[in-house]
């Protein structure tokens, strides 16, 4: 069986690299209507930690959760999936 990680990842595309060694990414995910049924599109931000500023505008990339590294910034950058180059 699989281990898992303690701490969630989440998939996304970063909309904002201007500030240093952080990355905003816009998450989208999809949730059931409870009495409807029917799939609703729902998104977030989140502020991640981009200790070498790797992400640019469009990546999409994979962020987990970590300790509080600043008042907005509670997701670290692990990798860069696809480039927008």
């Amino acid at each position: 069986m699989e281990e898992r990680s303690p701490n969630q990842t989440l998939t996304g595309v970063v909309v904002s690299d201007k500030m240093d060694k952080t990355v905003v990414v816009l998450v989208n995910r999809l949730v059931k209507h409870p009495v409807y049924k029917k799939y609703i599109k729902r998104r977030a931000k989140f502020m991640a930690h981009d200790e070498k500023n790797l992400a640019r505008m469009g990546d999409t990339v994979e962020i987990i959760q970590s300790r509080p590294l600043s008042r907005l910034k509670r997701w670290r950058l692990i990798k860069v999936i696809a480039s927008q180059a």
